[in-house]
């Protein structure tokens, strides 16, 4: 610090290169908040030590429900997928609704490396070019990742839900699934909103139980408007750049039935 007859001095630590470089525009902000790109040795080693498929003795004493029509439903450039959904009616008309949560507990240990790291972290930071995961990729895209036609651990909520929207029974329960189509919000609003006859015919297989979700999530969105609820549809921003970084472009992404089917089923769950 400066003081009488001295100016101030310091000291140069990192230099992140031109103020007109659009890439260093992310990196000043990666430094101002203490963002860390690289995980500590002790993470990745722990994290490298982490088969990539469930191990036989995951599955025990979880139920198995890898013959149920589990979807996931997610952006086009999703990596991460930590929620799949499922539906059947049932022989009382009631919806029975499983809602299914990547079961990261089972990877990241209490007072682990990795987990003293995700809880320093706090989340994954977002970037138009980038993602800094709490989570190594090898977790966060790999084996904590519902990929379809794989083994995955996750946490199950079943909810038996009659036609006013009502939740009348529900389990929470450790699983093992196997997602049987990965969606993507563009191709169920194809199916669903503009009966896209291709997109349909591509997804014959689902095409009954989307139908339902859509029914279900304009029922509990209905319940849900009726006890007040507020809704924030705000539009979602998309930055578009290029391949040096530079924003060429903004697209506004409008929420339309395939978020709400997403949303809603999470809301249930919670």
């Amino acid at each position: 610090y400066p003081e009488k007859g001295r100016a101030a001095e310091g000291k140069i630590t990192h230099v992140l290169g031109r103020a007109d470089d659009p890439k260093v525009a992310m990196e000043a902000i990666i430094h101002q908040y203490g963002l860390k790109e690289e995980f500590p040795p002790e993470v990745t080693t722990e994290s490298a030590g982490i088969a990539q498929t469930v191990p036989a003795a995951a599955k025990r004493n979880r139920e198995d429900l890898r013959a149920l029509p589990i979807v996931t439903i997610d952006g086009e450039d999703a990596r991460d997928l930590d929620d799949g959904v499922h539906i059947e009616t049932l022989s009382n008309g009631f919806f029975r609704l499983g809602v299914h949560i990547a079961d990261v507990s089972y990877y990241v240990r209490t007072d682990s490396a990795l987990d003293k790291e995700a809880y320093e972290r706090g989340t994954s930071v977002y970037f138009p070019d980038r993602v800094i995961p709490m989570l190594p990729p090898e977790l966060s895209n790999g084996i904590c990742s519902l990929n379809a036609g794989v083994d995955r651990l996750a946490f199950s909520c079943e909810m038996d839900i009659d036609r006013s929207g009502t939740i009348r029974s529900y389990r929470i329960f450790p699983s093992v699934i196997r997602v049987a189509k990965r969606l993507s919000y563009r191709q169920v609003k194809l199916a669903l909103v503009e009966n896209d006859q291709a997109v349909q015919a591509e997804l014959v297989d689902h095409m009954d139980n989307l139908k339902k979700m859509a029914e279900l999530s304009q029922i509990l969105r209905d319940c849900r408007m009726k006890r007040g609820a507020i809704d924030f549809d705000f539009p979602e921003i998309k930055v578009k750049v290029d391949s040096e970084g530079k924003a060429i472009g903004l697209e506004k992404r409008e929420r339309s039935l395939s978020e709400s089917i997403v949303e809603e089923f999470m809301l249930a769950a919670n």
